[in-house]
């Protein structure tokens, strides 16, 4: 199942569980977990992209070894809302993953920029932000979905 409606996400999860974050690029998969109570999400693992095979591979043991009930995947849509060709190569991920688990696709349009932001502000290098950048994306996403799902 891929909905981008909270409400209906939320009625195929089990009472809580554990939530899967995706902030999915062209060269890696940030990640990030939140808690069974869906009180906070925090960065997980980065995934470097490879085959496909390989990623979802990797992405079925974190599930498994985490007991993940949902993914929540950043949608990234054009300032005006409107779908870009990376929007629909993210569809076309998620797709490939709704086995896994259901899956909610959230608007991720400022997410980067709101965490490269933060990470100036805590004044760190150019590399440092590099390597946490999607992680954290991953998790101002999830964080956004969570509340929404908890709103409800």
């Amino acid at each position: 199942m891929i909905t981008t409606r909270p409400a209906e996400f939320r009625k195929v999860l089990p009472e809580g569980g554990r939530l899967l974050g995706l902030d999915v690029g062209t060269k890696t998969i940030g990640t990030a977990l939140c808690d069974a109570g869906w009180s906070f999400a925090s960065p997980a693992i980065l995934v470097r992209r490879s085959k496909f095979s390989k990623d979802k591979a990797t992405l079925a043991e974190l599930l498994s070894a985490q007991q993940v009930v949902g993914l929540v995947i950043g949608l990234p849509l054009n300032l005006d809302g409107t779908e870009s060709p990376r929007s629909q190569s993210t569809r076309a991920f998620a797709r490939n993953v709704a086995d896994l688990a259901p899956v909610l696709l959230w608007d991720e349009r400022w997410s980067t920029q709101a965490v490269t932001r933060t990470l100036i502000e805590q004044d760190a290098s150019r590399a440092r932000r590099a390597e946490l950048v999607d992680k954290m994306a991953a998790a101002y996403i999830l964080q956004g979905a969570i509340d929404a799902l908890v709103a409800i």
